[in-house]
């Protein structure tokens, strides 16, 4: 008798603003993955939060119409994961269909309510395994200030940054505009402290513009970040998987560089995933052997110090003198067509079906917790 397929449960959508890039993701997953080994069960969160079973059909028939990206909504029967003594089960909550057992979870939601800590402390508690890091990380992953500040205890390279808090702002703008001018070089990315694919950030050029930047950002996050721009700096990016064995080796891919060709060079929303955006993905980066694995040993101590597992995406600067500084690490990198995390394994051996399979048993091999 052929073995039992291993049971998949995709997770995906959610209430976050990027709700749409993980049905992007879910997407490239469910028409990539070895259908031989897994068997997949979708559960599609819509943006009103609710959980809805999907086929793999279903999710892999999701896809971007123009610039109109998809988006799920209620229609679906509503489902739930359980937790019984023999297991963890997926059900409807109408009662319909048949229970699944489930094996593992691939969580690719992005942003908060699934990059952030909140669905894998959901998964902790049902016991249940699961691609990709752990609630701290997630949580620190997702949280720019606190990686910052996690990655300058542990002695790696930040650029200079301010951060604007909700009492602050509210307290006194005019201080924390004139705190950011009298400390960090313009031009300066106003980002929200908690977020991602570049929703909500934008390039200020001078101090006029910082307000209006930063009631922008406000309005994905209270709490708001404030980068300096490195001039002449390339954008590197490096793709991290956990060992593939219990004490092995942090895994590293070749670099590869982002070439932005608009006005501001900003790789923004739009470059990032709609067809027409003008960016250059140049894999792998064009870089001396030297910077390239500084590069990677900066991505696997950003990676180790956080205590991320199974994937994760370093971004970071190389300035002109050959310096490399981490702009931030993504726990839950995107799977799109467009999206370097799975391109970058590409180049360096490893195919995305098999990226799919080596997240999946990394997942099925370690402990969900600490705690028993």
């Amino acid at each position: 008798m052929p073995a039992a397929r291993t049971r998949v449960a995709l997770i995906f959508g959610g209430q976050s603003t990027e709700h749409q890039i993980s049905c992007l993701t879910a997407a490239g997953v469910a028409k990539a993955i070895n259908t031989d080994r897994f068997e997949v069960y979708g559960i599609g969160i819509s943006p009103s939060g609710i959980w809805h079973r999907m086929s793999i059909d279903e999710i892999s028939a999701l896809r971007a119409e123009g610039r109109k990206l998809p988006e799920l909504d209620d229609h679906l029967p509503s489902a739930s994961l359980i937790r019984e003594a023999d297991g963890v089960r997926l059900i409807n909550c109408d009662g319909s269909g048949q229970p699944v057992d489930i094996d593992v979870a691939l969580a690719v939601l992005h942003g908060a309510y699934g990059e952030d800590g909140t669905i894998q402390g959901q998964l902790e508690m049902l016991g249940l395994p699961y691609v990709g890091s752990g609630v701290a990380a997630s949580a620190i992953g997702m949280d720019k200030h606190l990686m910052k500040v996690s990655l300058v205890s542990a002695g790696l390279p930040v650029g200079p940054y301010e951060l604007i808090t909700a009492r602050q702002w509210d307290t006194d703008p005019q201080a924390c505009c004139a705190r950011i001018t009298g400390s960090v070089q313009f031009p300066v990315y106003v980002k929200p402290a908690r977020g991602g694919s570049s929703v909500g950030i934008s390039r200020v050029s001078d101090p006029s513009g910082l307000a209006e930047a930063i009631e922008q950002a406000r309005g994905f996050d209270p709490k708001v970040i404030v980068e300096e721009g490195f001039l002449n700096a390339r954008e590197v990016e490096c793709a991290v998987l956990g060992p593939l064995t219990a004490g092995g080796d942090v895994r590293t891919s070749r670099p590869g560089e982002i070439v932005v060709h608009t006005e501001s060079a900003f790789y923004d929303f739009d470059a990032k995933y709609l067809p027409e955006g003008q960016v250059d993905l140049k894999i792998p980066a064009e870089l001396p052997a030297e910077i390239e694995q500084q590069v990677r040993r900066v991505a696997a101590e950003c990676f180790t110090c956080l205590e991320v597992e199974g994937l994760a995406r370093v971004d970071t600067f190389v300035t002109s003198d050959g310096e490399v500084i981490i702009n931030e690490i993504n726990t839950m990198p995107g799977f799109t067509e467009l999206s370097m995390f799975p391109s970058l394994w590409q180049v360096t051996g490893l195919d995305y079906r098999d990226l799919i399979t080596d997240l999946i048993e990394q997942a099925l091999t370690r402990p969900n917790s600490v705690i028993r």
